[in-house]
């Protein structure tokens, strides 16, 4: 009985969840917060993000700004779908090794090459296809240091590329017969609880350079620290198996070593080197502040959302990655 209940304990422990709504961390059990919560607040009076939350487990250890107003999240969309692809893989309607040419994926002209539609669903997912093709939704800075055609066969090079990402939704929807948001609200918004996100938060952007349309997402600090937390408990979520646990360790696994601060990719996540974070730390992040942090080792989720229209000119990642470093240190 004592092993039995040991054990409860301990896989309770590592699953915690938030109630319906998220409650706050206690200040006199836990002293370390009041100087981590004067820094969140000094942070966000100086960078003026729209909001920060951080977590440990679940209770919110700091919180500056609106946690529930809706943000487009830009690039932390490539995040939200993978998680999409585990559970779709995991039924058996999408698999990783079907290559473009089996799927009947091409683009406007100049179409793809039949080398470039070797390309598989794993390539994709790891930035990794070899397909230099303009496309939507991309910055100045993408198209300019985007690799001529031809130049790399999937598989083989590692670059952050939008026409994969987009692509991957054109895949989804094919596959899968359901629209990306709907399918992120039925398959996790509404299983762990998202208190503000709808189907219609999402929108699909379409344009002329390319057929594969973007589909950035809002969400608010809150709803993405649950989709933060999933990830941090291995993908349950109230004794349920959410994404499949395989998915999760598969998916944000580094597979190719980037140039931003020692950072890794895995399937649509960005990875932080185990030296200094920790092992399994990882972050979803978008353009201007957008990100989602997940640190194992002290039990953290951290968001930062920005809105343009308040903040133009956005909040460096570097900065925020500062802030949750300090955070991280404190923690217990």
């Amino acid at each position: 009985i004592f092993v039995s209940l040991v054990s409860f304990l301990v896989t309770a422990s590592a699953c915690a969840e938030p109630l319906e709504h998220w409650q706050d961390a206690d200040p006199v059990s836990t002293e370390w917060l009041t100087e981590d919560r004067k820094a969140i607040r000094d942070f966000g009076n100086a960078v003026k993000p729209t909001a920060v939350m951080v977590v440990q487990d679940d209770r919110v250890i700091a919180s500056f700004g609106d946690v529930r107003r809706k943000v487009n999240m830009q690039s932390v969309r490539k995040s939200l779908i993978s998680a999409l692809y585990g559970v779709a893989a995991s039924e058996g309607r999408i698999s990783l090794t079907s290559t473009l040419a089996e799927l009947r994926i091409d683009d406007s002209p100049p179409s793809l090459t039949d080398s470039e539609k070797q390309a598989t669903v794993r390539d994709l997912l790891m930035a990794r296809s070899g397909v230099y093709h303009a496309a939507a939704y991309e910055t100045a800075d993408m198209g300019e240091k985007r690799p001529k055609r031809g130049s790399h066969s999937p598989g083989s090079f590692w670059y952050y590329n939008n026409w994969d990402f987009n692509a991957l939704g054109t895949i989804y929807r094919k596959a899968t017969g359901e629209g990306i948001f709907e399918s992120f609200d039925r398959h996790i918004a509404r299983p762990i609880g998202m208190e503000d996100f709808l189907a219609s938060d999402g929108q699909y952007i379409t344009e002329p350079q390319s057929l594969h349309q973007a589909y950035p997402f809002r969400l608010s600090a809150r709803d993405a620290a649950r989709f933060g937390l999933l990830f941090l408990n291995g993908g349950r979520w109230q004794g349920k198996q959410i994404i499949p646990a395989a998915w999760i360790r598969e998916s944000t696994t580094s597979y190719s070593q980037t140039d931003r601060r020692g950072r890794g990719y895995g399937y649509l996540w960005w990875t932080l080197p185990s030296e200094e974070w920790g092992p399994s730390a990882i972050i979803a992040s978008g353009d201007g502040g957008e990100i989602i942090a997940v640190i194992p080792s002290k039990r953290l989720v951290a968001v930062e959302n920005v809105d343009p229209r308040e903040n133009p000119q956005g909040v460096r990642t570097p900065w925020f990655l500062d802030l949750l470093s300090k955070i991280a240190t404190a923690a217990p």
